[in-house]
């Protein structure tokens, strides 16, 4: 990776005018979607679920008066609230050739009306498909859309072509095309500089904090934003093979991948479906035979076996526990986009940050601002700033923003302008002040080489620190060093030690130079550290931390951390100063950017897991306790009915007890 340089020409505010012609143009990035609670009345499956209750209701309400509406009422609720999960029971049976709980249910419900049991039926009916609705609603936030990342995309590029310049489509460039990159234009793709000056942000691909210096020979990348000069590239990789599109297909991929979890839970309830129906089968077919049961009494058992052998408790352990959770976490500004994130969220051994914008702010600061001998401190401070208030460039908006802050007053800058390839420079009473990178001390100077000899002591110090150096001259003399950086979040090295202290690994993951990367680590405690990383190099380390931990919770706010989001465990997006890719991205959401209450989410979804277990260790142990009673002694169907539904509302209770 490129050593970051403090060096860069003046920058200057980009017109309107060529931000709009040709080239590739600034995207909109669309807007990250939001928790809503009330969009869960708009979806179909929850309105069905919740006429269903209503007319069952309403049946129970007028069976004393008319039995013929009531099961006319009854018919058209089982309709409605059994129809979708009937139809999906039926396509699982006809396209897979298996059985799923789905059918089970349908199947337990007919049988309780088919002897008389309306109420029931319709109650089963009822808490499957409300739970299913419940389930659906919240898989749909866990869906991860990489429109965002797409609309980053350039759509055309200038080339040059016998002299002249044309707009052409990205798709339509060749290796060895000569491309114009105006300021304030994406580069639209992988390249190398053959002409001209600029420092480019690269945030979006190495997550870098500072504009890295381009010049001839330099390696160029589609997506990564132009400064304020001029660039000629050579197309060096065709659209398909560009880095950008690497990180699309990598999101892509990752989103594909199937969790274990879901693969097991979907064998379990085959499995489960099978057994049960073999079982009721069995139940019909053989007593009559081997214990010289009526066929009422046979059938009247397989039913109350179907009834409380039916999975609503089950279903019921999961969903209420993971809502209350996701609705606690959405109050302190966590949001979650699915219960299964959740679950996964609770197995966390890694915590993966993102440097940039994540540990810190992602702004630069000026943390050391040092006057030679001679020189004040408050006129070099108001001096600099003078001069680079033109900028826009962010270490000239931190020196800025330090003179602002001690309440300094600009004076009269003449002559201002940019030093290509060096930093910049102004006539500030009567003298000629240049500001730019640190370079000059190497310069062989017989005249000055022991003074400059402490000046490069003093640099190598400040970039040991993982800082950013500057050197500030009035004339050929050297009148002050500026050094930037950084700076850590104030709860960063809070938020590692909480998760340090629940057992979890913390690593750093940044495209920033190691010696800043050490820094930081240094200064927050993080347990590992990989630097001068490119997106893949990131999901290549997020690949490792699995393999070798297990779970890993990916926690980013920008695109280059778009693929390492989706391939972690869990992505963990910054909702404040995120970008629209990580946040679309992610599984989870940070509204209020406090990585602080991420190891309180990890302990929440921690306790939800125990009371998740306890729940369907009490739904297993009555459906066994009713099952092992109609067989031994003979149950009713109603003390089935509310045995069943008596275990399916507690764990409701108990996993509602998170919302405390």
């Amino acid at each position: 990776m490129q050593a970051t340089t403090t060096s860069r020409p003046m920058a200057r505010p980009v017109p309107e005018e060529n931000k709009q012609q040709g080239g590739a143009r600034l995207p909109q990035a669309p807007k990250p979607r939001r928790f809503d609670p009330l969009a869960m009345l708009g979806n179909g499956e929850m309105q069905a679920a919740l006429g269903s209750g209503a007319l069952m209701l309403m049946a129970w309400a007028v069976s004393g008066w008319s039995e013929a509406f009531s099961v006319v009422l009854y018919v058209i609720s089982y309709t409605l609230g059994g129809w979708m999960k009937a139809k999906e029971g039926v396509e699982t049976l006809v396209k897979e050739r298996d059985l799923d709980v789905n059918l089970l249910m349908i199947a337990a419900a007919l049988g309780a009306a088919a002897i008389g049991y309306w109420n029931e039926g319709a109650m089963l009916i009822f808490i499957f498909a409300l739970s299913g609705a419940l389930e659906s609603y919240t898989m749909e936030r866990s869906k991860k859309d990489i429109s965002a990342l797409i609309a980053l995309k350039p759509a055309t590029a200038l080339r040059i072509e016998q002299g002249s310049m044309n707009e052409v489509p990205i798709a339509a460039l060749a290796l060895g095309d000569l491309l114009l990159v105006r300021p304030g234009e994406l580069i639209p793709a992988d390249g190398v500089v053959c002409r001209g000056e600029s420092a480019v942000n690269q945030a979006s691909i190495t997550g870098e904090s500072i504009p890295v210096e381009k010049s001839s020979g330099d390696e160029v990348f589609a997506g990564t934003l132009n400064g304020e000069g001029p660039l000629y590239i050579e197309v060096s990789k065709e659209a398909e093979h560009t880095l950008f599109a690497k990180i699309i297909r990598m999101v892509e991929e990752a989103e594909t991948e199937v969790p274990d979890s879901q693969r097991f839970i979907k064998r379990l309830e085959s499995v489960y479906a099978r057994i049960v129906v073999a079982a009721t089968v069995l139940l019909i077919a053989l007593p009559p035979f081997v214990l010289d049961w009526s066929w009422n009494a046979t059938f009247y058992k397989a039913m109350v076996f179907l009834v409380v052998a039916s999975p609503c408790a089950l279903v019921s352990s999961i969903m209420p526990a993971m809502l209350s959770a996701i609705s606690k976490s959405a109050r302190k500004g966590i949001l979650f986009k699915g219960g299964a994130h959740l679950e996964n969220m609770a197995r966390t051994a890694v915590v993966a940050f993102d440097k940039t914008g994540t540990l810190t702010e992602g702004i630069p600061q000026v943390t050391d601002f040092i006057a030679a001998a001679g020189y004040s401190r408050t006129e070099l401070l108001t001096v600099a700033a003078s001069i680079e208030a033109l900028s826009r460039h962010p270490l000239a908006e931190a020196i800025v923003r330090l003179a602002e802050t001690e309440g300094l007053e600009r004076c009269e800058v003449e002559d201002s302008r940019a030093v290509t390839g060096w930093g910049i420079e102004g006539q500030v009473g009567g003298n000629l002040w240049r500001i730019g990178k640190s370079d000059l001390l190497d310069e062989a100077d017989a005249a000055n080489q022991k003074d400059r000899t402490e000046w490069r002591e003093l640099r190598g110090r400040l970039e040991e620190e993982g800082k950013t150096v500057s050197l500030m001259l009035c004339g050929e003399t050297i009148a002050g060093m500026i050094a930037l950086q950084d700076t850590v979040r104030p709860s960063a090295s809070a938020a590692v030690r909480k998760l340090q202290k629940l057992g979890v690994k913390v690593a750093m993951l940044t495209g920033d130079r190691p010696a800043t990367a050490e820094a930081i680590a240094r200064q927050t405690g993080v347990d590992w550290v990989y630097a001068g990383l490119l997106p893949e190099d990131k999901v290549t380390h997020i690949k490792e931390l699995r393999g070798k931990h297990g779970h890993v919770m990916m926690v980013g706010d920008g695109v280059n951390d778009a693929p390492a989001l989706a391939t972690a465990t869990v992505g963990v997006g910054m909702g404040m100063k995120g970008s629209g890719a990580a946040l679309e991205i992610a599984d989870v959401v940070l509204m209020n950017d406090n990585i602080e209450e991420i190891a309180a989410t990890i302990g929440l979804a921690r306790r939800t897991q125990r009371i998740v277990k306890q729940n369907m260790v009490f739904a297993v142990s009555v459906i066994a306790v009713l099952m092992i009673s109609n067989f031994v002694q003979g149950i009713a169907l109603p003390f089935g009915v509310v045995g069943h539904e008596g275990s399916t509302i507690l764990v409701i209770l108990n996993g509602l007890r998170l919302l405390r």
